[in-house]
C-alpha cells in the first residue's frame, strides 16, 4: 500500500488486510473536507464495497482518491475491473451476493463510471 502522505488525495490497496487502513483514509479525508459524520459513514460504506469488489473480482488492487469539487465530496475507485453496470434493482434476501454496487447507488448521491486511463473508475459523490 502505498504512503497516504505522499499523496494527501490518493491511497493505493492490494490486499484484503488493507480494507481498514482504505476505511480508515477515506473517513480522514472526508472529514478534513468538511463531510458531516453522518454521511462520512455512508461514503465509508460505499467505498469498503466498491474496494471489496475490486479485491473480489480484479487482479492488481486498486487506487481510491477523495477530493472535493464544487460543492460535493468526490471519491474515485480506480482498478483494472470490467465496466460496472449502474441501475441495478437490489437483490431479493435470500440472494448470495450482488448487493454492493446496489448499495452505493443508494447511499451516494450521485455514482457514474467511466473507462480511463489507469483501468476503470468509480466515481461517487455526497454533497457536503
Amino acid at each position: 500500500m502505498s504512503d497516504p502522505s505522499l499523496n494527501n488525495e490518493s491511497l493505493r490497496y492490494d490486499a484484503p488486510g488493507e480494507l481498514a487502513d482504505v476505511r480508515a483514509f477515506v473517513a480522514a479525508r472526508a472529514a478534513a473536507l468538511g463531510l458531516p459524520q453522518g454521511r462520512i459513514e455512508l461514503l465509508v460504506l460505499a467505498v469498503s464495497e466498491l474496494a471489496t469488489n475490486t479485491l473480489q473480482h480484479t487482479d492488481g488492487g486498486g487506487v481510491v482518491r477523495v477530493f472535493a469539487q464544487a460543492g460535493s465530496l468526490v471519491c474515485d475507485v480506480v482498478d483494472q475491473g470490467a465496466m460496472r453496470q449502474m441501475g441495478r434493482s437490489m437483490p431479493a434476501a435470500g440472494a448470495t451476493g450482488g448487493r454492493g454496487l446496489a448499495i452505493v447507488e443508494r447511499v451516494c448521491d450521485e455514482v457514474e463510471t467511466a473507462a480511463v486511463a489507469e483501468g476503470t473508475r468509480v466515481r461517487i459523490r455526497l454533497r457536503l
